[in-house]
């Protein structure tokens, strides 16, 4: 009976749920890594960001600072970053496509890139 009470809230929650608005937001993340069964180490962002958009687009900008931990050695303070965005592809917003640059600063600076697709059901 809780369960079902839980479930039926919870459902009615997202189904009342608006639309994502345009506007700042904060995302903390961890990313940890590993290569050939061993852990690397990790890092926690604690990003501030914007994000925007209009009919058949999206973008946002984020950063801030970031708690690298290499295991086994001294965490650091960085700063890193990241910018990306989509756009549609069709007129129904059904299939899109996405990209990401991001940086973090340190002994050398390091970026990434990040490039894909989607197919909404």
């Amino acid at each position: 009976m809780i369960k079902r009470l839980a479930f039926g809230a919870i459902a009615s929650m997202v189904a009342s749920a608006g639309p994502v608005l345009a506007g700042p937001y904060f995302n903390p993340e961890f990313n940890g890594a590993n290569y050939d069964n061993e852990y690397l180490g990790g890092t926690i962002t604690l990003d501030l960001g914007y994000e925007d958009g209009g009919d058949g687009y999206s973008w946002y900008v984020q950063g801030g600072p970031a708690v690298v931990m290499p295991n086994g050695d001294d965490n650091e303070i960085e700063f890193a970053g990241k910018f990306g965005g989509s756009v549609d592809v069709d007129a129904q917003g059904k299939y899109s496509v996405y990209g990401e640059l991001s940086g973090i600063t340190g002994d050398e600076f390091g970026w990434g890139s990040k490039l894909g697709a989607k197919v909404k059901f």
